[in-house]
């Protein structure tokens, strides 16, 4: 066991083992399958019209959200266009479902139907609806592990979409909650601050909601306050997930220059011009 942890010589093994143990795990969710699948068959005509219509409503306005959207969007690309820097890539997201959660009281992992197969990596962020779920810890064939962002063992930098100070999240298996450590008594932090993922480390993408500030406990004995925040992921509920794959951003270096440099001609001719003259001048004065 040691040695597979300092070499990762049992990858292969754990791969293969994750095939075998495929069908099992499918078997085990379906069941629930199953049971979703007769509810939506014999559900009752009234209640499908009222699902109809509450969605109808709900497209309606993420629709009106969406034309505000494509107008921001565009006055984002015009100002980008005149500072001379580069759109910004769209991250490409695959959808999966969860097989099963690890029942441990003090870890949070979950197993997701999508493995190496369809290019899932590791540390691949994982998202729902409402922000940052974890992250991909091991892979297989055709299912993959991932650790949400209540682990204990997990840490995420995050930052405030208020102020901007910059922390780390770190997660609480036995509230479902996050903790931010090392935080100064006079930090300007208040309960309901958002904090949105800050980029830093690679891993996660800019901007992406994390949690809100819960509680903001300060102690005088301690350097530091109790900060603690609620996980705007619906963990708990949470049934399909998005695998976010994020592309490097390009940059564009053609930079316009504000005093264009001398032409080395021009410096050849003038250093030319003024050897000429000095020694016309030295030639006058052994004339006289």
């Amino acid at each position: 066991m040691v040695t597979d942890h300092q070499k990762d010589y049992l990858t292969g093994l754990r791969t293969t083992l994750s095939v075998v143990l495929y069908p099992i795990q499918a078997a085990v969710d379906l069941p629930r399958s199953g049971g979703n699948w007769l509810k939506e068959t014999f559900s009752s005509r009234q209640q499908l019209q009222e699902e109809n219509a509450s969605m109808r409503a709900q497209n309606l306005l993420l629709q009106s959200r969406l034309q505000k959207y494509d107008s921001l969007l565009a006055e984002n690309n015009r100002l980008r266009e005149l500072l001379d820097s580069s759109s910004k890539v769209n991250e490409n997201v695959l959808i999966a479902e969860i097989l099963s959660i690890d029942l441990e009281p003090f870890t949070r992992r979950i197993v997701i139907n999508k493995g190496d197969v369809e290019g899932v990596f590791l540390e691949q962020p994982l998202l729902d609806a409402n922000g940052v779920l974890g992250q991909v810890v091991s892979i297989g064939a055709f299912s993959s592990t991932a650790m949400l962002i209540t682990d204990p063992s997990h840490a995420l930098p995050v930052q405030s979409l208020r102020t901007g100070a910059r922390a780390i999240a770190i997660g609480v298996a036995t509230d479902n909650q996050l903790k931010l450590n090392h935080i100064p008594n006079n930090a300007d932090i208040k309960i309901g601050d958002v904090l949105v993922t800050s980029g830093l480390g690679g891993r996660f993408p800019v901007g992406y909601p994390v949690g809100t500030i819960t509680d903001f406990v300060i102690d005088p004995s301690q350097p530091f306050a109790k900060v603690s925040a609620k996980p705007t992921a619906d963990i708990e509920h949470v049934r399909e997930v998005l695998l976010v794959s994020n592309a490097p951003p390009t940059f564009n270096f053609d930079a316009t220059i504000a005093e264009q440099p001398v032409e080395p001609d021009t410096i050849s001719t003038e250093s030319n011009n003024s050897n000429t003259d000095g020694e016309s001048s030295n030639d006058e004065g052994s004339e006289q």
